[in-house]
């Protein structure tokens, strides 16, 4: 599999700082090209959240150049990479409260990473950042773990209802704040000729998912400059309809 890419990021039209960061490695392998990409989200309203994302994303581009290479080649079993995530999000939380502790503040981050070899996704999540995948229409590969999405879960809210509740940003798990961290892990198969966004909250809060397919569908991705531009284009909308969060995203097509 063979892969176009897309990255693009803003600081939106409030905040004075971007706090999200952004990884896209590549590399041909003799299992063909294989792509990491990660997107961690630097918490809003906590001191240096644009050091926690960096910081994290610093440690999943070690982990592709230094790790991954003996777990390609060991034969890659989705546990492995699981384990090895799990690890990598482990230690930089510990990390990351230790900076927070010795300087008196509070910093975390979301995560969202995603690893394609040959026809096969993996994807950890943590926070609120997504990861979707667009085929034969949207699907949203990522559950937030959010105060919102649990009572929604639990049938005691509803969209509607979720969509202007004041803990409507509250995140249950993060990278750094201090509590503990279960990551999401996935791990399946995925089409030629398919498209991954990878977003921070900031890039989907007022768009909804049929306007993201009407302009992802793979067949519209054709190249990497038209993937740049659609990016950019959902950015302005975003901006135009007052999002006020930083906004980022990846968009990877397979072929």
């Amino acid at each position: 599999m063979n892969f176009l890419a897309a990255v693009h990021t803003d600081r939106g039209i409030r905040k004075e700082r971007n706090q999200d960061s952004i990884l896209l490695e590549t590399a041909v392998t003799d299992h063909g090209q294989v792509l990491l990409s990660v997107i961690c989200d630097g918490m809003g309203g906590l001191a240096k959240g644009e050091v926690a994302s960096a910081v994290l994303v610093r440690a999943f581009s070690n982990w592709f150049h230094k790790e991954f290479p003996c777990l390609l080649y060991s034969g890659i079993k989705a546990d492995a990479v699981r384990q090895s995530w799990t690890d990598l999000l482990l230690e930089q939380d510990r990390k990351i409260c230790e900076y927070g502790r010795k300087r008196n503040i509070t910093l975390g981050t979301t995560a969202a990473a995603l690893l394609l070899i040959e026809n096969v996704y993996y994807i950890i999540n943590i926070g609120d950042s997504r990861v979707y995948y667009l085929k034969e229409g949207i699907k949203q590969m990522t559950a937030d773990q959010t105060f919102v999405q649990r009572e929604m879960d639990l049938g005691r809210m509803t969209f509607e209802e979720a969509k202007i509740h004041p803990k409507k940003n509250m995140l249950l798990q993060c990278v750094g704040a201090g509590g503990v961290i279960i990551p999401d892990f996935y791990a399946g198969r995925y089409e030629p000729d398919s498209v991954f966004m990878i977003c921070s909250d900031g890039f989907r809060h007022v768009i909804q998912p049929q306007e993201f397919w009407d302009r992802l569908q793979p067949e519209l991705m054709e190249t990497e400059e038209k993937m740049k531009e659609t990016a950019v284009y959902f950015t302005e909308l975003n901006k135009s309809r007052r999002e006020e969060d930083n906004i980022s995203v990846v968009l990877i097509r397979a072929y």
